[in-house]
């Protein structure tokens, strides 16, 4: 009766787990379950269900303690993929792993499983092989999904790892999809076509959300967030800093529940700021902290986050935390070149070049592949202590570099500004000679070839310049620039081979343009005009010369002459000049205010009015005649009498001399 009694009550306790479980209340169907395992502790149907039920409801950690406490009971086989899915969910990513590869058999739901631990791994190209042999081998519902999570892996390629995806004939017809291909879009840099894909899923979610009448706007706001993200990184990336700073910060006041998105947005805000508004980056690092942000990010996306976080404490001047955490990042990332740049900056900051210097050959010895980096970085050093020729030197030991023809400018313009011409002609020899060697004819090698030759001929080194000018003539025969600076300077070292050499110009008549004088002149062409106060040199002065001759012809009027003019006479040189600034200039009287003609009433007479009369005055000077005035003089003498303007009165130097001495007593209120 006992054992009846035990069947019918696990009987409807079965059947209370079942219509719990199609209701989808697992926390009811849970408290069955442990009934039945009150009655049977080892049953594995229950033991299973007990699994299920805890995973539902979130208690990943007690789902796993039940199948390792019953590893008995429950065999790998039946109970592998809840195990692999509590490890996953777990962030135990690698145990996960482990678990699906050890299973007998690949089931659909493990496969499914196997991709999104691999895509956590960032084992793309493995992922992107399960993904591909699921849509080609399974057909049910979730066949969307999948081809999202493919594309996931299309993008994630395109933007860590650089790969240029495949066309995968995905269509685009979900909002996930266009956002997936977006990214991949931005990994290859074409942002345009990028920022046109993320508008189409921006429109795509707001329809598909807009459907459903228990969604609010709040709630498609924060579906938008990642998409609005990703759309301000775009223009972050264009130079665009302020809209995207814009963007950003309005995402932030949303309050996403992806603290993943809130720790990438924080960043960008941060190297928006740079050295500058601190305060904000200082609140902006604490975003990036939140728990669970390292399951959420890749690990270039976690790397970048602490770099960042390192420059932020060096412009602080948290010069101790700056060191703390570069050198974290270097024991993690021995190979990586940037926590060494930060330190190097660092000990720059604090004046400790030289250290700076040491720090970063001690790096290069020891990881040769960023040699070159590490030693252009060095070489800046160098140029900012002052130390140019160390600079060249250093530049000159990177094997890599030192022919391409960027490293050549920068070290003959180096060369140059410390007027070593030597060293810098060494420079342009060894690079054409390599390029001789590995690539002859090139585009690049006739380049420097040319700009050595124009270098030797600048410094007058005209007979070094003589190879490289025949060898690019020799290239082009029809070159007759190189041509005329050859026999240019072949002209100094051998004349004899400059005539030979002139043989090969054109003549005159070849090289002379066909223009019709005629309709040139009548063209509306550009008119000259003269700017005022400017000075012409050289033929364009003789050409306004010659322009302002044929105005004076056209302009050209007869001149009056004065009265009395005698051409035997020599004209007075200072007649333009104002009677005051001429050097025979007295300056007026002073002191005789009183007795001056014109004051007083009309009429009157005043005592001194007769010592004003030049003519009764014997030693007074000539004057030019008054009209009705009576003098002792004949007229033959008046006739001959020179007037003033032609007139050089003796004494004029002397005079001249006291003039300037009277106007120096002047002082500022004189003419």
């Amino acid at each position: 009766m006992a054992a009846a009694g035990g069947a019918g009550t696990a009987a409807a306790l079965w059947s209370e787990v079942n219509r719990s479980g199609q209701n989808g209340d697992f926390g009811r169907a849970l408290k069955s379950v442990n009934k039945l395992l009150q009655i049977n502790k080892d049953d594995v149907t229950a033991l299973h269900c007990k699994v299920v039920c805890l995973i539902q409801n979130g208690s990943f950690k007690e789902a796993l303690s039940v199948i390792h406490t019953h590893t008995k009971v429950l065999t790998s086989d039946s109970i592998t993929f809840e195990k692999a899915y509590c490890e996953y969910r777990l962030n135990r990513i690698e145990n996960a792993l482990k678990t699906i590869q050890s299973a007998s058999q690949q089931t659909d739901k493990l496969k499914e499983l196997h991709g999104q631990v691999l895509y956590r791994l960032e084992r793309y190209d493995d992922c992107l092989a399960v993904y591909r042999d699921l849509i080609r081998n399974s057909q049910d519902d979730y066949e969307e999904e999948r081809k999202t999570n493919l594309s996931a892996v299309v993008a994630a390629q395109s933007t860590w790892e650089k790969v240029e995806p495949e066309d995968l004939g995905l269509q685009e017809a979900t909002y996930e999809l266009c956002y997936n291909a977006a990214c991949a879009l931005i990994g290859q840099g074409r942002l345009n076509e990028a920022m046109k894909n993320l508008q189409k899923a921006e429109d795509l979610c707001r329809q598909s959300l807009s459907e459903d009448s228990d969604v609010t706007e709040e709630d498609i706001e924060a579906e938008l967030a990642i998409i609005h993200g990703q759309m301000a990184y775009i223009m972050q990336l264009q130079g665009r800093t302020e809209d995207a700073l814009h963007l950003y910060n309005q995402i932030i006041k949303l309050k996403p529940t992806d603290v993943g998105l809130i720790a990438v947005i924080a960043n960008n805000i941060i190297t928006i700021n740079k050295d500058q508004n601190v305060f904000d980056s200082k609140k902006k690092v604490k975003l990036t902290n939140a728990e669970g942000v390292e399951h959420k990010l890749s690990k270039k996306q976690l790397q970048a986050i602490e770099f960042n976080k390192a420059l932020l404490a060096m412009y602080t001047n948290q010069a101790d935390q700056c060191r703390k955490l570069s050198a974290s990042l270097q024991s993690q990332n021995p190979e990586h070149l940037l926590p060494v740049l930060i330190q190097a900056a660092q000990l720059c900051r604090e004046k400790q070049h030289a250290g700076a210097i040491e720090l970063l050959q001690d790096f290069a010895e020891q990881s040769p592949a960023n040699s070159a980096q590490i030693k252009l970085t060095m070489a800046q050093l160098k140029i900012a202590q002052g130390s140019v020729t160390k600079a060249c030197i250093i530049l000159r030991s990177i094997e890599e570099l030192k022919h391409k023809p960027g490293m050549v400018s920068a070290l003959v313009t180096m060369y140059s500004h410390e007027e070593d011409i030597d060293s810098a002609i060494e420079v342009f020899t060894q690079a054409i000679q390599w390029h001789q060697g590995y690539q002859p004819k090139s585009p690049v090698h006739l380049s420097l070839i040319r700009e050595a030759a124009n270098f030797k001929l600048k410094y007058g080194r005209k007979k070094e310049a003589i190879s490289d000018l025949e060898e690019l003539w020799k290239q082009n025969p029809r070159d007759i620039h190189t041509l005329a600076q050859l026999i240019s300077a072949y002209s100094l070292v051998d004349p004899e081979k400059a005539k030979v050499l002139s043989k090969h110009l054109p003549s005159s008549d070849t090289m002379s343009l066909k223009v019709d004088v005629d309709v040139l002149e009548n063209s509306p062409g550009a008119t000259y005009v003269r700017k005022k106060g400017g000075k012409l040199t050289g033929e364009n002065q003789q050409k306004e010369q010659g322009q302002g001759d044929v105005k004076k012809k056209k302009r050209k009027k007869k001149g009056k002459l004065p009265k009395n003019y005698d051409p035997k006479v020599t004209p007075d040189p200072e007649r333009w000049l104002p009677m005051r600034e001429r050097s025979y200039y007295r300056g007026r009287k002073k002191g005789k205010k009183k007795d001056q003609i014109g004051k007083g009433t009309q009429g009157a007479t005043t005592a001194g009015t007769s010592e004003l009369d030049a003519s009764k005055t014997a030693s007074s000077p000539p004057t030019s005649p008054r009209p009705g005035s009576t003098t002792a003089t004949s007229s033959a003498a008046t006739s001959n009498m020179i007037p003033p303007r032609h007139q050089k009165p003796a004494g004029a130097a002397a005079t001249k001399k006291k003039q300037q001495q009277k106007k120096k007593k002047g002082g500022k209120g004189g003419w």
